[in-house]
């Protein structure tokens, strides 16, 4: 493992544009490759894009695997890379929406789109931010992860085992929740709403953060271009939330998906985002 970090240190030192060359190769002989995780891919694109033809949603899931690539390789920007590095990677859209809300709670709502992590790293530059994070089974690489992911001394992180108590409290003593929200995690504290038309496994721990905390809640997410990232932030959600966790959610992955339709390479395909079924539904992931 210490040889890969070494590698993607190497990495880091290469222009965006080589690591999107190097990616763009990388990528297509990946996707070339029957996989487990190709074929989940491709279960997902025909659930979501039914309309398309089989030759389209190829196409799109080629570009998916060239756009994770991509972000795999780009790990050595989030690691390594300077501040003013950082900046010049990863510019940001709308701060305005921010900054217009200094002084309150506030959570920024970022789906599984690449660039994520460098997106993260990026905005707590312009304010403090706390995230939740999955350890790591290796002890060396999961203090490697927290050590580069704290690295700026922006911000603070909390293992999902800790539960939410110590975010929201990190919340309230003023930083900025980066949350992602839009994977299933199973059906304990999960309601299915439509995502793409078909019914996801969504958590309401967006709008249970919010109601306790008070936090308006930003949109968000990183858009992969020629010569970097832009990071895109919205308007904050009006009337949101409200005491209805199904109509949260329900708005929640309509919000997602608008994103998503924007730019559908770059959002995560390449997981099981409808895993769990409302009861006497089959698995979509069955060979």
């Amino acid at each position: 493992m210490k040889l890969v970090v070494g590698f993607v240190w190497l990495l880091s030192w290469l222009p965006f544009r080589v690591i999107s060359a190097l990616g763009w190769l990388l990528g297509n002989l990946v996707a070339a490759v029957p996989s487990s995780r190709r074929h989940i891919g491709e279960v997902n694109l025909r659930l979501v894009l039914p309309d398309w033809t089989p030759a389209a949603r190829a196409r799109l899931l080629r570009r998916h695997f060239v756009a994770m690539v991509q972000m795999l390789l780009e790990y050595g920007y989030c690691w390594f890379a300077s501040p003013e590095r950082l900046k010049r990677l990863m510019r940001i859209e709308g701060l305005e929406h921010l900054r217009a809300l200094d002084g309150r709670n506030v959570i920024l709502m970022m789906p599984h789109f690449t660039g994520l992590d460098l997106a993260g790293l990026r905005v707590s530059m312009e304010t403090p931010v706390v995230s939740i994070y999955s350890v790591q089974k290796d002890p060396w690489l999961d203090a490697f992860f927290r050590a580069r992911r704290l690295r700026l001394g922006t911000g603070i992180i909390f293992a999902r085992q800790q539960g939410t108590r110590p975010t929201l409290r990190a919340l309230k003593d003023g930083y900025r929740l980066y949350y992602l929200p839009d994977q299933d995690f199973g059906q304990r504290d999960s309601v299915f709403v439509p995502f793409f038309g078909v019914p996801a496994a969504t958590i309401g721990g967006l709008s249970r953060m919010a109601a306790v905390t008070k936090a308006a809640v930003l949109p968000c997410y990183p858009r992969r271009e020629a010569g970097g990232y832009t990071l895109v932030i919205e308007p904050a959600l009006e009337n949101f939330p409200t005491d209805d966790v199904v109509a949260d959610a329900t708005r929640m992955n309509a919000v997602i998906e608008a994103q998503a339709r924007r730019q559908l390479h770059q959002y995560f395909w390449l997981h099981k985002r409808f895993k769990s079924r409302p009861p006497g539904e089959p698995d979509f992931y069955g060979k």
